[in-house]
């Protein structure tokens, strides 16, 4: 499942997501989308968690935070 993750701080790295998605389950691949002229994030990412059942998990346990 491919979890949408928006209002995330400019200076957060795809490592740090991934850390804090794995305390809920395995992730597949974290994709942090950034400005392709500045480099600078977007605000946003996508975390793919491969198993449904811990990507819903997510969203409910980090949704807010």
């Amino acid at each position: 499942m491919n979890l949408y993750v928006g209002n995330l701080d400019f200076e957060i790295t795809e490592e740090e997501i991934k850390i804090l998605f794995e305390q809920v389950g395995d992730v597949a691949s974290v994709r942090l989308m950034k400005d392709k002229e500045t480099g600078r994030s977007k605000g946003f990412a996508f975390v793919q968690m491969d198993d449904t059942e811990e990507a819903v998990i997510a969203l409910k346990t980090l949704n807010g935070r």
